[in-house]
């Protein structure tokens, strides 16, 4: 049986906030996103309305073709012009859509597995995104699925492909492979040991880009940073796989190493923040998500270290979700005012932390 849009917006779970997975106390998830478009359709910002609607009828297909293969979680097509602003932003915030997908929504669809690995957005900067989320680092994991959800996209659809660039699409930087790997990495220790700065200069050097928690032009809440790579063009995509996950055990063992050096040097201090940010989130009355967003950040340390006890990182994932704006309004099934808003979040992570 098909999971509806109502249960996909109502439940704040995602395969990607399991908790699992290698090195799931510093990389929270692991993302394979291919670019494509069709051959014989103009990029999304040239198309017609009648292109727009044979975009999204050759989606349609696509998706029949995906689920004849058999993977173990179906995968449906919800047309995003049927659906609230309030919804997209939630799926935003489990990053099943982008911001940009979820604005101007018309024409525009996503497709999404039952159990969320798997997100197609229709329509975005190009026709078709595919997306692969996986618990901790399992680029490798989701490089597969992401093959081949492709592999039978592309048995329905005929893709927009030249024989010297490659996967042909709207921005050159994804030219060639079409592939964007990234990993969401909480990296405490770095920030606070002032390491942060330097890492993320050496990484571009490497052909890599950090970016905040929701993507491009966002901020890091939480000290959390996806870095991916920046280019696709004359790169195997297997190379470019291989390349980010090599770089992501640095920068895990670098986080690592200052996670122990910060904990040896300033034991009492860490000990102290990290217990005081647990405090507060299990006794708040009212709390506001960025406020939030930085206590839970310590207590993730916090478990880490073992300066606290021990919770799963399932619940702390999930929280990133549950705890937004837009997610408490539908649970309360009504507009609320910052206050109320405050009120139930502090409520929420009452309840989750007290397990």
């Amino acid at each position: 049986m098909m999971v509806g849009w109502n249960e996909l917006v109502s439940r704040a779970a995602s395969r990607w906030m399991e908790g699992t997975g290698p090195h799931a106390d510093v990389v929270l998830s692991s993302r394979i996103r291919l670019a494509r478009n069709l051959d014989d359709l103009p990029f999304p910002q040239r198309m017609t309305e009648k292109d727009t609607e044979r975009l999204l009828q050759a989606a349609e297909a696509g998706v029949r073709e995906i689920n004849l293969v058999g993977f173990p979680s179906k995968v449906e097509l919800h047309r995003l012009a049927d659906t609230t602003p309030l919804d997209r932003q939630i799926l935003v915030d489990k990053h099943l859509i982008s911001p940009q997908q979820s604005k101007e929504v018309m024409a525009k669809a996503v497709a999404i597995s039952e159990d969320e690995s798997i997100s197609i957005m229709v329509n975005e900067e190009d026709h078709l995104r595919i997306q692969v989320l996986a618990p901790g680092l399992q680029l490798q994991e989701a490089w597969r699925m992401a093959s081949q959800v492709d592999d039978a996209l592309e048995q329905r659809l005929q893709y927009a492909f030249d024989e010297q660039l490659g996967y042909l699409t709207a921005c050159p930087t994804n030219v060639g492979t079409g592939l964007r790997a990234s990993v969401m990495m909480h990296l405490p220790a770095l920030v606070l040991t002032q390491q942060a700065g330097r890492l993320f200069h050496n990484l571009s050097q490497l052909g890599l880009v950090v970016r905040g928690l929701y993507g491009e032009g966002t901020e890091a809440a939480g000290q959390i940073f996806q870095i991916s790579n920046q280019t696709s063009l004359g790169k195997a995509e297997e190379e470019i796989v291989a390349n980010l996950e090599a770089i992501a055990r640095t920068v895990i063992d670098t986080e690592q190493q200052a996670r122990r050096h910060l904990y040896g040097e300033m034991r009492l201090q860490i000990e102290d923040r990290v217990s005081r940010a647990y405090g507060i989130l299990t006794n708040a009355r009212m709390i506001t998500s960025e406020e939030a967003m930085r206590l839970l950040s310590d207590v993730r340390l916090g478990i880490a270290l073992g300066v606290v006890p021990p919770i799963d990182y399932r619940i702390l994932n999930e929280l990133l979700v549950a705890m937004q704006p837009a997610f408490l309004q539908r649970q309360a099934g009504r507009e609320l005012n910052p206050l109320e808003r405050d009120v139930k979040r502090a409520a929420l992570i009452r309840a989750r932390l007290a397990g």
